[in-house]
């Protein structure tokens, strides 16, 4: 089945403007810009009104006007991105062994380097690169915790991801053996007042 006409809404907040041309979508607000490619998905943005995005699409089949309601959500988040940011904070779970983790700049590529040493008490070194505008730093105030932070979510959640499987274990019962690190809260860095 077809569906003829299909259409979702996003609201602009003050402060953030959005610039959509030929399906690539420009966010810039007070923390930065943001910027994505949808050029494989067929739909329509429109703007009837200042602060007002249609997303539309015609004669689209189900899974195609489903795309609809994920392109909305992705320029929602990324208005949420440059507005308030995201962070990640990930705890270290250990029985035994404790993970020790460095976190060090990589002066060739410039990027940031998680090192996680110790796990299940191994002599292998586990190396995460993060992605570009991600800044990770231990807790001060909380033991044996990790905070992600940045303002792309596909981003931030990525990186906390990499991190995450990097310290699968592996070969052994994972009921009983639930060391690694494991994202624990999830939210902005400013927060709502």
């Amino acid at each position: 089945m077809k569906y003829i006409h299909s259409k979702e809404t996003l609201t602009i907040p003050d402060g953030v403007k959005v610039d959509i041309k030929t399906r690539h979508v420009t966010v810039t607000g007070p923390r930065g810009v943001l910027e994505k490619s949808l050029q494989h998905l067929a739909v329509s943005f429109s703007h009837p009104e200042k602060n007002i995005i249609d997303i539309e699409m015609h004669h689209g089949a189900r899974k195609n006007v489903a795309a609809l309601r994920t392109v909305r959500t992705l320029i929602y988040n990324m208005i949420v991105g440059v507005t308030k940011g995201f962070k990640y904070k990930m705890r270290y779970v250990y029985a035994h062994f404790p993970i020790n983790v460095n976190i060090e700049k990589n002066n060739e590529t410039d990027r940031v380097e998680v090192e996680i040493r110790n796990f299940l008490g191994e002599k292998l070194v586990r190396r995460v690169v993060m992605a570009d505008g991600v800044e990770v730093e231990a807790s001060k105030n909380v033991k044996d915790e990790l905070q992600l932070s940045g303002n792309d979510l596909e981003k931030v959640s990525q990186s906390a991801a990499d991190i995450q499987q990097i310290c699968r274990v592996r070969n052994k019962d994972i009921r009983k053996f639930l060391d690694g690190l494991y994202v624990s809260e999830r939210g902005n860095i400013v927060d709502d007042l």
